[in-house]
């Protein structure tokens, strides 16, 4: 009994094993979360926040306590002047700066790194879309060896049966030995391709496995890509444009920083403590000041507007750069919609064009039973069935992978 149950649970483990597949939603799951490139995106749009709240901080009164002593000796006659370094000296102070900045100059300096983190946002989604793209891309191919794979299985599984078949018929001399060799050489020619097949199977599936950062050497079943075909959105909404909207905004910006750089600059300070030379009443030397600086450009020879056309040269390179692939866009657009369109008419043709040779290998597998088709006619059917699933299959995977590319620009 005991021995019984153990066959039991190995065949029910083994079944589960095989059962097992993953969906294409997994692996996109486990790349994104595996991805060093997203975290250290996201990292850093946190990080912006928090440039934001220390520059908010900056402008706040900067308070410090400072402390300082002197001495120098003066013997004889000889030593420092006492006029210049009062003997001793000692003083501690509580120092208060604050920098006066009109609102707009403050709101253009927070705007800076809130288009920083804008900008790395979308950098972010583009670098996921990236990820998205290359994770589909290997899985819709590694599933098409999974399809190669399965059939050559069918294929062999049929060829011995025929094999079996024409080995008896073979014997009875309905068909010479030589037919039969042709025949067999076949099987083991696919036998071959199976071998082929299997290792490109795996091979595909561990860079798979490696894309997304899963630590795996094993294979397990994949499931049909759920891919549907998506219509890409307005331009104007989309992240690979939203990239040169920033960029525009960033020069506006930089512009109005040039122009606060130059406007005058004023800060207020106060400071209150203890500084004495001890020369008199000391216990009297507790006291405070107040007071102000104030900056004001007058010349800087002619820097603001070399700084103006610099940006003016950026902008015209960003408009530059935005219409080329403006012109891109809609030409990948316009061709991989062009592609598809004839992917799917001939994946029609190729569907026909399957029936037909499916169906003479079941008319030639019924009349080799009865010795009434030449084995070459029957290899010839075949190797056209063969050559026609596997386009059928070729057709599937390509239109995939069209698709994939198409929704790429769909975000």
């Amino acid at each position: 009994m005991k021995w019984l149950f153990g066959i039991f649970l190995c065949v029910f483990t083994y079944s589960a094993s095989v059962a097992q597949s993953y969906s294409l939603d997994h692996y996109l799951q486990v790349a994104k979360t595996n991805s060093p490139l997203l975290k250290d995106l996201q990292n850093q749009v946190a990080s912006s926040s928090v440039d934001s709240l220390r520059l908010l901080a900056g402008y706040k009164p900067q308070v410090n306590l400072n402390s300082a002593g002197l001495y120098a000796p003066n013997i004889n006659g000889y030593g420092y002047s006492e006029a210049i370094t009062n003997l001793h000296t000692v003083n501690g102070l509580m120092g208060v700066n604050q920098s006066i900045v009109s609102r707009k100059n403050l709101d253009a300096q927070v705007q800076a790194i809130v288009l920083q983190s804008l900008s790395l946002s979308n950098s972010e989604r583009i670098s996921e879309q990236d990820l998205k793209k290359a994770i589909t891309t290997q899985y819709i191919t590694t599933y098409g060896d999974q399809l190669a794979l399965k059939f050559n299985r069918e294929v062999i599984t049929l060829l011995k049966q025929e094999e079996d078949v024409l080995k008896k018929l073979t014997r009875s001399n309905v068909y010479r030995q030589s037919d039969y060799l042709t025949f067999l050489v076949t099987l083991q020619q696919q036998q071959l391709q199976l071998s082929q097949a299997r290792a490109q199977f795996k091979n595909d599936y561990a860079t798979l496995n490696y894309l997304a950062g899963i630590a795996d050497t094993s294979a397990m079943e994949l499931d049909t890509p759920a891919i549907q075909k998506l219509i890409p959105h307005d331009p104007d909404g989309s992240i690979y444009f939203r990239q040169y909207h920033l960029d525009s905004l960033k020069l506006i910006n930089s512009r109005q920083l040039i122009d606060y750089a130059y406007k005058p600059k004023i800060n207020a300070l106060a400071d209150a403590g203890y500084e004495s030379d001890f020369m008199g009443q000391a216990w009297k030397n507790f006291g405070f000041s107040v007071g102000f600086g104030l900056s004001i450009p007058i010349y800087d020879g002619g820097q603001r507007k070399m700084q103006y056309k610099k940006l003016s040269l950026q902008e015209e390179t960003r408009e530059n750069y935005k219409a080329f692939f403006d012109t891109q866009y809609h030409q990948q657009i316009a061709q991989l919609k062009q592609q598809i369109a004839e992917n799917e008419t001939l994946l029609d043709q190729v569907n026909e064009q399957t029936k037909y040779t499916n169906s003479l290998i079941k008319v030639d597998t019924q009349l080799l039973q009865t010795g009434d088709v030449r084995i070459a006619d029957l290899l010839l059917a075949i190797n056209n069935y063969l050559t026609v699933k596997n386009l059928f299959n070729q057709t599937v995977i390509s239109r995939l992978q069209l698709i994939n590319q198409l929704n790429y620009w769909n975000k």
